[in-house]
């Protein structure tokens, strides 16, 4: 480890995209690494999508310029890891990580997650939907948005997929969900903005389907500024999801990249996450030796039952059917 810490910090740059510095404290996380190290990030469109990144590693290649690392949506990190995109690596709390929760070389891991949810600014919606059903009410006219387009970003897509569970699909078939998009737009319920924290503030996009650790995070964080932003889980739809960690295999400060990894799954880097209201990945390892942080643990969304979480032919399959499928709902 010294000696990793020594080559990152030889390196001294780390350049890492799409994250977003209010995104499950994303903000905190990469502060708190650049003093702990002396290493500058260099985070460049926070704002972007998964797709956006695999696009930057592959146009990029061999350019100083490139991404070291990658914070992808759980399909974006299979597809990747199939075209031999990432660098195999294995953290020191590797064996912490569940088996299902990483894939067996450490071409990627999962780090964080949360539940699909919907967020609802009370100040301006008189009852706040607790379901995917309650959407299609008429009084939710031209107000339901997703955080992006879920043929190309990882909380969208996991919007579509919950959205699939509550309407008789499952994970081999999320058709029901682009169909219940499509019946929203139909409706005129669908609002096409791609919901922000900007979009949120601006009462633009004011119900709101992201994961929960946003949401919450939201609702902190407008409280008082003319928001009372509520969060639901809903009972009817209940899908959860980790984001994947992963090395580009032509990472230009190599060093660098695998230091950020073994920060992130530290105790301190996933304890930063639940900061964020996600649940980190050694949740249970952290939990039992007693090294969680147990103040935040308890202000999580309360969720009833065990997560299960689509296998990668699933979600390979739902990514195809979105790619196929989501125009032409949003078209009708």
């Amino acid at each position: 480890m010294d000696k990793l810490v020594e080559a990152a910090k030889k390196e001294g740059t780390l350049h890492t995209i799409t994250l977003p510095p209010d995104w499950a404290n994303y903000g905190e996380i990469m502060k708190t690494f650049e003093t702990k190290y002396g290493i500058k990030i260099e985070n460049e469109n926070p704002d972007g999508s998964s797709s956006d990144e695999i696009n930057a590693v592959k146009t990029r290649k061999g350019q100083d310029r490139a991404p070291d690392v990658l914070d992808l949506g759980q399909s974006f990190a299979n597809s990747g890891a199939q075209e031999g995109l990432f660098a195999p690596y294995k953290v020191a709390t590797w064996d912490s990580i569940p088996a299902g929760q990483k894939d067996p070389e450490g071409k990627w891991v999962n780090d964080y997650g949360g539940y699909v949810s919907i967020g609802c600014d009370a100040a301006k919606i008189a009852v706040c939907p607790q379901t995917f059903a309650d959407l299609l009410k008429p009084e939710y006219k031209g107000k339901v948005a997703l955080n992006g387009n879920p043929t190309k970003s990882g909380s969208a897509y996991a919007g579509v997929f919950a959205a699939a569970l509550a309407n008789g699909g499952s994970f081999d078939d999320i058709g029901p969900g682009i169909e219940f998009f499509g019946k929203l737009k139909a409706a005129g319920n669908f609002n096409p903005v791609e919901s922000t924290p900007a979009t949120i503030e601006k009462g633009e996009t004011p119900i709101s389907i992201d994961w929960d650790y946003l949401n919450v995070g939201y609702a902190d964080k407008y409280a008082g500024k003319g928001v009372d932003w509520k969060v639901a889980v809903p009972t009817d739809g209940i899908f959860a999801q980790f984001y994947s960690q992963a090395i580009n295999k032509d990472a230009p400060h190599p060093a660098a990249a695998r230091l950020w990894q073994e920060f992130l799954f530290s105790t301190e880097g996933q304890n930063l996450w639940l900061k964020g209201y996600a649940r980190p990945v050694t949740l249970a390892a952290i939990t039992e030796n007693g090294s969680v942080d147990g103040a935040a643990v308890a202000k999580l969304p309360k969720v009833d039952g065990t997560p299960t979480f689509p296998d990668e032919a699933q979600a390979a399959k739902a990514k195809e059917a979105l790619a196929n499928g989501w125009a032409t709902a949003m078209a009708g």
